[in-house]
């Protein structure tokens, strides 16, 4: 392990997404965490807030107010935003003017085409010249743009489980790009950490709803990410379901096969995108991947079958939505742009 240590700021490290990132940065041996903004509990210690870091690295690191000054003070070399969409678009722009490098868990900068945004966001983007220098943060996809950027859009939690285990397939032409349907089904962590009646736990025990149909935000950059893939402009029905679960996602995507679309054709592909990959474990036909075994961690699991009866491709996938769904993912986009390996600190069971 390099002994290069890399100063980083957590802006909006109180919520589900920026703890799991204290969790991940504070047990990177190459991270130096100086900064962790939090409103609410700013004056306070991370470990009194998360006793579970109590003893460790952060039991001296107060909270502190989201300042940009401030952040920028600390020496950061790096911050990354976990914050609402909406908000985050602010910090980046002054943190990346003041020399810093950002990593936007938030979908500010997801979008190549502000009129999408527009579309999906209800509101003009504030920021449109950094829109089109940031990179869409999927290490598996874009590792080369990503290493020199400095303004990485990682990708949301619902995307990262569709696109991942489509592109191959569309690139080798394997499915009808007008066929494609996802049904996906995430943890509760995924709606954020926030006062909400339908969040409660009575309210989502025992029981499994549908939500954000036929439209959820997250829909514009899994089409954006899938067109690319095809080499044409593609749309699909995406339906995300809650379940009672704290993480974890589990998506299901149907497809019909094109005529060069067959079992070992779909294998090969996916065996050829992904045989190299730090966090993609291909699980093969006829296997379903467990969201229990992806908790936790920064790996998806992806396995399918081919529905000779129907003439569809049906793949399955799993992750962790705190994880590489979000966190996990944006440290791994870390290690790339700080020249990193790739898997440091994120082989963590």
């Amino acid at each position: 392990m390099s002994e290069k240590k890399i100063k980083v700021a957590i802006v909006g490290a109180s919520g589900y997404s920026g703890k799991e990132l204290l969790r991940l940065l504070l047990m990177h041996e190459n991270v130096d965490l100086v900064c962790a903004t939090s409103r609410q509990s700013a004056g306070q210690k991370v470990s009194e807030v998360f006793p579970r870091f109590r003893g460790g690295k952060a039991e001296d690191l107060v909270f502190v107010q989201p300042d940009i000054d401030v952040i920028a003070a600390s020496g950061a070399q790096c911050a990354f935003l976990a914050l609402p969409h909406g908000v985050a678009v602010d910090f980046a722009e002054d943190l990346v003017e003041k020399g810093l490098r950002v990593i936007d868990l938030s979908a500010d900068f997801r979008l190549e085409d502000t009129a999408v945004y527009l579309e999906y966001y209800d509101k003009e983007h504030p920021s449109p010249e950094l829109m089109k220098e940031a990179v869409y943060g999927l290490p598996e996809v874009y590792a080369e743009e990503i290493k020199p950027a400095r303004l990485v859009a990682s990708p949301g939690c619902y995307p990262t489980s569709i696109i991942l285990p489509l592109i191959p397939v569309l690139k080798a032409g394997l499915i009808d790009v007008d066929s494609i349907t996802v049904s996906s089904i995430s943890g509760a962590s995924g709606a954020g950490k926030k006062a909400d009646t339908s969040l409660l736990f009575v309210e989502i025990n025992e029981s499994v709803r549908a939500y954000g149909a036929p439209k959820h935000r997250h829909l514009s950059e899994i089409e954006q990410e899938l067109s690319h893939a095809a080499g044409q402009t593609l749309q699909l029905t995406f339906i995300p379901h809650l379940m009672p679960v704290t993480a974890g996602i589990h998506s299901t995507t149907f497809a019909t096969l094109s005529e060069s679309g067959n079992s070992k054709a779909v294998s090969d592909a996916l065996t050829e995108a992904y045989t190299d990959s730090s966090f993609v474990r291909l699980l093969g036909e006829g296997v379903f991947p467990d969201t229990k075994n992806v908790v936790g961690t920064n790996f998806i699991d992806i396995g399918w079958v081919i529905d000779q009866r129907t003439g569809r491709l049906v793949l399955f996938s799993a992750e962790d939505n705190l994880g590489k769904g979000a966190s996990s993912q944006a440290l791994q986009s870390f290690n790339l742009m700080f020249d990193l390996p790739e898997k440091a600190g994120l082989l963590h069971f």
